[in-house]
C-alpha cells in the first residue's frame, strides 16, 4: 500500500472524515430499518430484506474500520485557537485491501437479494443466484489483479478480463430480467422492480468511474490528498447509493408484494 502524502490541508483531512462518518451513520441507520421491517412483510420476502440488512452492516463496520484507521493516521492540532494543522503520524491508513474484502461479499449479496424478492421459479432463482454472485465474485478478482498492476499493457489486459464478467451482469440486469419484471403482481411492484435493476446497474458502472476519476486526478498532477479525498467521498456516495436505498427499494418491493398476497388471502372465496 502507498504511503500517504504529507501536505493534508485541515479541510481536506475533515472532508474525508466526514465521508466516513456520514458513511457509518447511512448505512447503520439502514440495517436497523432492515431489521426492524421483517415482521411487516410477508415470509418469502425475508431473507432479501435479512440480506439487505446484511449488506449494510458489512459495509458500516468496514466504515468503522475506515474511520478508526483514518484518524490513527494524522495527528490535529490547533495552537492558541488558530488554524489546525494536519501531520502524519506514520500509521498506516489501510483501506485498499478491506475494499475488496467488502466488495467481494456484497456484491454477490446485492444481487441475491433483489433475485429473491423477485420470487421467480425455484430452479430459475437458484441458477440465477449462483451465475450473478459467481460473475461478480470473478470481477472483483480480476478487478484487484487491474489495480496492482503498474505495467499498462498488462493493466489494459486484466481490465478487458474484468469487463467479462461486468458485461454479463449488466446485460442480465438490463435486458435478462425484462420478461420477469413484466410478471410481477401489481404495476407499482414492477416499477419498483425496474427502479432497482436499474440503480444496481448505475452504481456498478458508477464504482470503476470513482476509481478512473482517481487516477485521472493524479496523472494530471493534482496533489495526492485531493485524489484520495475526492475517492473516499465519491466511494461513500456510492454506497449510499447502491446498498442503503437500493435496499429501501428492496423493501418496498416486499412490501407492495405482501399487501397484495395478504389482500388476496383475505378475499371471500
Amino acid at each position: 500500500m502507498a504511503p500517504l502524502a504529507g501536505d493534508w490541508s485541515y479541510a481536506e483531512w475533515n472532508a474525508t472524515y466526514n465521508a466516513f462518518s456520514f458513511g457509518i451513520a447511512a448505512m447503520g441507520s439502514a440495517t436497523i430499518f432492515f431489521w426492524l421491517q421483517l415482521a411487516n412483510v410477508s415470509k418469502s420476502y425475508r431473507t432479501a430484506l435479512i440480506i439487505a440488512g446484511i449488506v449494510t452492516c458489512i459495509t458500516t463496520y468496514r466504515n468503522f474500520g475506515y474511520y478508526n484507521s483514518w484518524v490513527e493516521a494524522f495527528k490535529v492540532v490547533t495552537n492558541d485557537g488558530g488554524d489546525y494543522t494536519v501531520t502524519l503520524t506514520g500509521i498506516p491508513f489501510l483501506y485498499e485491501y478491506r475494499d475488496r474484502g467488502d466488495w467481494m461479499l456484497t456484491l454477490p449479496l446485492l444481487l441475491i437479494e433483489l433475485i429473491l424478492v423477485m420470487k421467480l421459479p425455484h430452479e430459475e432463482t437458484v441458477s440465477l443466484c449462483w451465475k450473478l454472485g459467481m460473475a461478480s465474485v470473478l470481477m472483483v478478482a480480476l478487478g484487484h489483479f487491474l489495480e496492482i498492476q503498474d505495467d499498462l499493457p498488462v493493466l489494459w489486459i486484466w481490465w478487458f478480463l474484468a469487463m467479462i464478467p461486468f458485461c454479463y451482469v449488466v446485460r442480465t440486469l438490463v435486458v435478462g430480467l425484462n420478461e420477469a419484471t413484466s410478471k410481477q403482481p401489481t404495476p407499482a411492484a414492477a416499477s419498483l422492480v425496474s427502479a432497482a435493476r436499474y440503480v444496481t446497474v448505475v452504481s456498478w458502472l458508477a464504482y470503476p468511474f470513482v476509481g478512473l476519476a482517481w487516477q485521472a486526478m493524479g496523472s494530471v498532477g493534482l496533489a495526492s490528498p485531493t485524489a484520495l479525498m475526492y475517492e473516499q467521498i465519491g466511494y461513500s456516495l456510492v454506497d449510499v447509493w447502491a446498498k442503503a436505498f437500493f435496499g429501501v427499494l428492496i423493501w418496498a418491493i416486499a412490501s407492495e408484494k405482501s399487501a397484495v398476497e395478504e389482500s388476496g388471502r383475505l378475499l371471500p372465496h
